[in-house]
């Protein structure tokens, strides 16, 4: 069951109310007591400063009478206040003391006495009067009953508890109002994330009018709504690609198998379509295998099968594979440096192919690429670096991009289908490294790096069905680390991976 907020907060307003409201009860309380206690302790001194002066009057047997005829009279019919005189002489004696336990005492000789047998406490106070001519010395009495006091504080509380409910009642019902008017932008916003469907992607939420805490929420939404609305896109021209690039070799297939078909055909003639086809299935494979191996990477694999090597050692043996694609664009490739690391093979030979056929495709003949190992702390970034045209800012924080491509128009389709420095991303992720590209100077550099050393370097290999060619799309992953490739493939059109730059 879904909680409405406004009622969470009223209720918890009203909660606080009440606790503010028992403090304050409480401390009224008190301070109602303490006076009320104050007050019948100063009635009771006056009561007994006018009991003590009747008494000094009777200083005969005659006057004394007629000082316990005004004792007499000066107690109330419902004994709230009573007296009593003791004496060595029973003849001065008057009344009977309150006697039974004491209950609280105060400076000054008061006393609270709860009597013996019951009854309401009293608050009495003793006087000693001297004896003087034929009047023997005196102890007077003066004692007051409790039960006013303890009415007035019943009272009090009752009432006291009462406004207490009455005023955290009406705080649960006046915040609630005001909560929900307090809540209205919030609506407003779920109104607007609400409207937000695939045939509105361009819908944002309005954060003109919206208060401080919630103006960070909203635009942090509507940052994930362009995020998502990138990725559809992508994903769209992704899809576009993908049909188009299955699409040729689908049709050419069934061209070529339609033309064989027609009339009886030689061996040789069947050889050559067979292998014009087998290179339309490669093409094929290598498309699936790298949209397989970038959702494996997705669902957060990591490298295994690590072993520690030279890395200059590993571009090189890339390098000696890229011989021939860089004898035909005429382009030369100088390594600098040289580090140690723990890497699989076979992904890292594949992350430096993909970079240096991007290089290779937009050089100009006679340039050079220039590959830098550079150890940079617990990292190690590979770079390759080749001279171009200059790469606009806009473009550069996408090229790592999955589907992304620079240019919108299918040039050199054929060979590239958008995947390759996504993948050499994703590679460096399962490394526990980043990607990172400038462009400056005449000279764009791609780089990735690894991590230096990973604990789980000792793990066996991913497992896969592919072959272990860094040109290969998807089989690298798991990879025999130990199966480097030797020779580049019969098509190099499986080897270009790199976005256009």
């Amino acid at each position: 069951m879904n909680r409405s907020i406004a009622r969470r907060l009223a209720l918890m307003f009203a909660l606080v109310a009440l606790f503010v409201f028992t403090l304050v009860g409480a401390g009224l309380f008190a301070v109602l007591r303490s006076q009320l206690e104050n007050h019948l302790r100063e009635s009771l001194d006056d009561r007994a400063q006018i009991a003590r002066l009747i008494c000094n009057h009777g200083l005969t047997p005659e006057k004394w009478r007629m000082s316990r005829e005004k004792l007499t009279d000066m107690t109330p019919h419902d004994r709230s206040t009573v007296y009593a005189v003791t004496s060595i002489e029973p003849s001065y004696n008057y009344g009977k003391p309150i006697e039974g336990s004491t209950v609280k005492t105060w400076p000054g000789g008061y006393a609270r006495v709860r009597p013996v047998g019951g009854g309401e406490d009293m608050l009495t106070t003793t006087v000693s009067i001297p004896g003087y001519s034929t009047r023997p010395p005196m102890q007077l009495q003066v004692a007051s009953s409790y039960l006013p006091n303890i009415r007035t504080m019943r009272v009090f509380g009752f009432a006291l508890a009462a406004l207490s409910a009455l005023g955290s009642l009406a705080v649960l019902l006046l915040s609630y109002s005001v909560t929900r008017i307090g809540l209205a932008p919030l609506t407003r916003l779920t109104r607007d994330a609400s409207a937000v469907s695939p045939n509105n992607r361009s819908q944002r939420l309005n954060t003109t009018s919206l208060p401080h805490e919630l103006n960070d929420l909203a635009n942090s939404f509507n940052g994930a709504l362009e995020r998502l609305d990138g990725a559809y896109c992508r994903l769209e021209s992704f899809n576009a690609d993908v049909a188009h690039e299955l699409r040729t070799p689908v049709t050419i297939l069934i061209g070529q198998t339609e033309v064989a078909l027609t009339r009886n055909r030689s061996v040789d003639d069947l050889r050559h379509t067979l292998q014009s086809n087998l290179e339309e299935y490669e093409r094929m494979r290598a498309i699936i295998n790298d949209m397989l191996f970038l959702a494996r990477a997705d669902q957060g694999e990591r490298a295994t099968g690590l072993v520690e090597v030279s890395l200059a050692a590993e571009v090189a043996h890339t390098l000696e594979f890229l011989e021939i694609p860089l004898e035909e664009a005429r382009v030369h490739a100088r390594l600098h440096g040289d580090a140690a690391a723990h890497v699989n093979r076979s992904l890292f030979g594949r992350a430096c192919t993909n970079l240096l056929m991007n290089a290779i495709q937009h050089c100009q003949p006679g340039a050079q690429i220039n590959v830098r190992i550079v150890r940079d702390g617990q990292q190690v970034r590979i770079e390759v670096a080749n001279p171009g045209e200059p790469i606009e800012p806009a473009v550069l924080e996408h090229l790592f991009d999955r589907f992304y491509r620079a240019e919108a128009s299918r040039t050199n389709s054929r060979e590239n289908h958008g995947l390759g420095l996504a993948i050499v991303k994703a590679i460096a992720e399962m490394h526990r490294g980043s990607v990172s590209v400038q462009s400056a100077n005449g000279v764009n550099t791609f780089a990735f790096s690894i991590a230096a050393w990973l604990a789980d370097s000792v793990t066996p290999p991913l497992r896969s069905n592919a072959g272990n060619v860094p040109g290969n799309s998807a089989g690298n992953a798991g990879a025999n680390a130990n199966n480097p490739p030797a020779a580049a493939p019969a098509s190099y059109s499986s080897l270009v991976k790199g976005k256009s730059a």
